[in-house]
Order: C-alpha cells, then structure tokens, then sequence
C-alpha cells in the first residue's frame, strides 16, 4: 500500500523537475545563444517478491514477480543544436555556424559561449557587454612593417586601438603597367611644342618618402628616332619644384648614386610585348624574368648623412615581364594609358574602422587607405560538448566529462565559422515546449491520483474495525 504513496510522490517530484527544466526553456525563448535543457526519465529499484525459476522436466519456467519503487531522473540534457541567425549590423555581434564556442576570461577562469554580444570598452578591449569578461584570442605581431598571426601562441585578450596610428612607409616599389601607343609619331628635329606634346606620353604616381610625405614621381617617353620599337624613358622627381629633386635611375644591386643618369630606353617587340630595357650607362636588362630599374632622389627636408651628402631614398620602378603583358609596360596600337598599378608607399594614417570575416581575422581600416590585420577570435570545441556546466550568463565551463578545450581557429578541427554583424537566436521551440508542458501537466495528474487512490485504499483499511 506505501509503495504506491511513494511511487507517486517521486512522479510528482521528477515531473516538477522536467517542468522547472521547461520553464527555463521558454523564459530564455529569446536569449541570445541559450540552448535549452530536456529531462529523461527512468524507473527505480525493484522489490522482487519471487524470482524466476529455469523449466525442469516436470515443468516450464517462471518468470519474476517485482514491483517497482516509482521513478528517477536519468538525464537533464544540454541541447547543442544551432539556433537561428538573426542580422543586427553590429560588427562586434559575431555569431557561429556550425560548432565551436568563443572563449571568455573571467579574472583568469576560462569559460566558453555561443552568446557572441560583444562590444569594446573604453581602452579597445572586446568584451560581453553583459558582464564585462573578456574575449580571447590572438593579437598580430609586426614582423619587419608585416602583420603575423601566431595561433600557436599563448591566448591573450583581443585589443582594438581605434584611433591608433599606422606609421607611415617609404615607397619600396612601383609597378607599371601603362600602354604606349605605338602610333604616336617620332620627335621631329627642333620640334615645336605642340610636336613635342604629341610625340611623347606622360605617366605620373604618387610616391612616399619614410615622412609619409607624398612626391610625383613622373616618367615620360619619347620615341626613339631611327627604331621603331625604342622609347626614351625620362624619370624625375618632383618635377613642379623650382630645383627638381635630383633623381637617377640604372640596373644593379644598389640604385646610381647622386648625378647619374635620369633616362633608360625601353624595347618592345614586334609582338608589342616588352624586351629588354638599357640605363644611361649602357646596362642591358635581361633576355626573361622581371625588368626592374633601380630609382633614387634626395629626400627634402631630411636629416643630411654624416658624410653631409644628402639622404637618398631608393625604390625598384618594375617595368613588367619580359614577352608579358598583364602587369607589364607594353607598345600597342591603342590609346597610351597613363597607368601604374601599384606602389606600396603610404603616408601616416589612423584606424578609423574593423572587420571580422568568416575566420575571425580582425582586419583594420585605417584613414590612409591601408589595411592591417589586428588579431584573430579565437575558438574552442569539445568532444563532448553535453558534458559541459552551465555557469550562468549565457555561459559554460569545462567539467570532468566535457574534455578538454580543443583550441584554435575557425574552421578548423570541427569548428564553424563565425559571422559577424550577427547573433544566434536561442534554439527553444516554443510548440515543442508547450506539448512537453502538457504531456508533463498530465504525468502530474495522474501521479498526484495515484497518491489520492492509495490514500483512500487506506482509508478504507481504517475503517474495517467500525
């Protein structure tokens, strides 16, 4: 008769528990990232009254007779699904598709979320907003003027210095690439300039000394009397000054020195392609490869050598390869174009916006047009991911059953990929929870008529003595 009591008496207590579970779920229906709970059960122990017994010749067998003791909770599960993704336009929002949690540092305890609510704080830091724990990731390192990641190295907090400076860099390099058309007649004997203008094409690109301070750097061609594929190359610096800069230009390891030549003759071939190239010295270029002339001018304004010569700036002026025609100089019947398209000299310029992409690179923005990146977000993943311990504020720790964080980047090892100006939706169903409420309201009831039908059996034992 007791049995019965306390059989309904653990229904009642563990379908109280599954719905406490269910209300949790729908309270947090809309918090960022939540993954709700679900409750299992299983029966108790069993009071056998008889145990089986095998046949024997005589007879068959008999099966055990048990009662059982009421029921327990087997699981309260942790459902990892993906939540839906909802677009905010904040890009410090990052959301992940597949799986994979960021990681938080809480005063040194590491704890992981799928809630990617971030912000920056007064001194660049990225945070949760909620509760100010701190990002983790990896920061870039300057290597020789290069931005590197390192994921191998040790977790550190993600800093974004907006209104940061990006140093200012010298012009190392200029590729060419324009059009000379081959048209364009040869300079006459004593031209008049209106000959002179159009016998020859100008091509003209900004330049940086190490100041960041900008130059023009200006190349004209003229054809070559005599050659049908030869054009004089005239490179100077500054030419709007009063005093041009003095600039030279030549092949070799190391560009002319002060005074030397300003021209070098650029060949093409009858295909339109460029050949070969020859300094004022008489240098030759090579028959294949890259066509690179050796450019230096005096830089204004700077600090003299301590021989008192003037400081020189050098860069490579990269005329293209030799028989190419994509990023190279070239000579065909069409409009001469005046175009350079590279040169990888900047002035000093301020971060003035970021980007997150797919692999958490952060990738800065700044006001001189360059991009450098800053960090990378990093990543954990787990081989069980059930097995962690919620922490409150949409967040987990690792537990003896979790395993160990597997940390890295995204997209690699089983991580998802992160998308910024994003958030993941919490992954509550809210019919699925409404008929879970039901079928649990009902396991209720029909525990609670257990306890008033046992109750009235013993009622009814009482009153025998009347």
């Amino acid at each position: 008769m007791m049995r019965s009591l306390f059989s309904g008496v653990s229904g009642l207590q563990n379908h109280q528990t599954r719905m406490d579970v269910i209300g949790n779920n729908i309270s947090n229906i809309n918090t960022t990232g939540f993954k709700r709970g679900r409750v299992n059960f299983h029966d108790m122990i069993y009071q056998q009254l008889q145990g089986a017994a095998r046949p024997t010749e005589d007879l068959g067998g008999v099966n055990p007779k048990e009662v059982g003791l009421g029921m327990s909770i087997a699981s309260i599960d942790t459902i990892h699904i993906q939540g839906s993704l909802q677009t905010t336009g904040v890009q410090t929002d990052l959301a992940i598709t597949g799986n994979g949690f960021f990681i938080l540092d809480d005063a040194g305890t590491q704890l992981f979320t799928r809630a990617g609510a971030f912000s920056l704080d007064a001194e660049g830091i990225m945070v949760n907003q909620a509760n100010g724990m701190k990002v983790m990731g990896w920061m870039a390192r300057d290597i020789d003027g290069f931005s590197v990641l390192d994921v191998s190295s040790p977790l550190e907090q993600l800093e974004i210095p907006i209104g940061g400076k990006d140093p200012a860099k010298a012009t190392t390099m200029i590729q060419f690439a324009c059009n000379l058309d081959k048209r364009i007649a040869e300079m006459p004997e004593n031209p008049t300039p209106a000959e002179i203008a159009a016998s020859t094409w100008t091509t003209t690109i900004k330049i940086y000394d190490s100041f960041g301070t900008p130059h023009d750097m200006q190349v004209q061609f003229t054809r070559v009397a005599g050659t049908p594929n030869s054009w004089n190359a005239n490179v100077v610096v500054n030419p709007q000054d009063e005093i041009p800069t003095n600039t030279s230009i030549g092949f070799g390891e190391e560009a002319p020195a002060a005074g030397g030549p300003q021209t070098f003759i650029v060949n093409f071939s009858n295909e339109g392609t460029l050949l070969s190239a020859e300094d004022g010295a008489g240098n030759v270029s090579g028959a294949s490869g890259q066509v690179q002339m050796y450019v230096a001018f005096d830089v204004p304004n700077a600090t003299p050598n301590e021989d008192g010569t003037p400081l020189r700036q050098e860069f490579i002026l990269n005329l293209g390869s030799v028989g190419g025609f994509t990023n190279s100089i070239t000579q065909y019947s069409s409009e001469s174009s005046s175009k350079a398209v590279e040169q990888d000299g900047r002035t000093m310029g301020y971060l003035e916006n970021f980007a997150i992409d797919q692999s958490g690179v952060i990738t800065g923005v700044y006001s001189n047009g360059s991009t450098r990146t800053i960090g990378q977000v990093a990543m954990a993943s787990f081989a069980n991911q059930g097995g962690l311990e919620k922490v409150g504020s949409n967040a987990f720790r690792a537990s003896n059953n979790s395993g160990l964080a597997n940390i890295g980047p995204s997209g690699i090892a089983g991580k998802g990929k992160i998308i910024a100006g994003t958030l993941e939706m919490s992954n509550v169903d809210m019919a699925d929870q409404f008929v879970d409420m039901i079928v649990t309201q009902r396991g209720f009831q029909a525990n609670s008529k257990t306890i008033q039908t046992a109750d009235q059996l013993l009622q009814e034992l009482l009153t025998l003595k009347r």
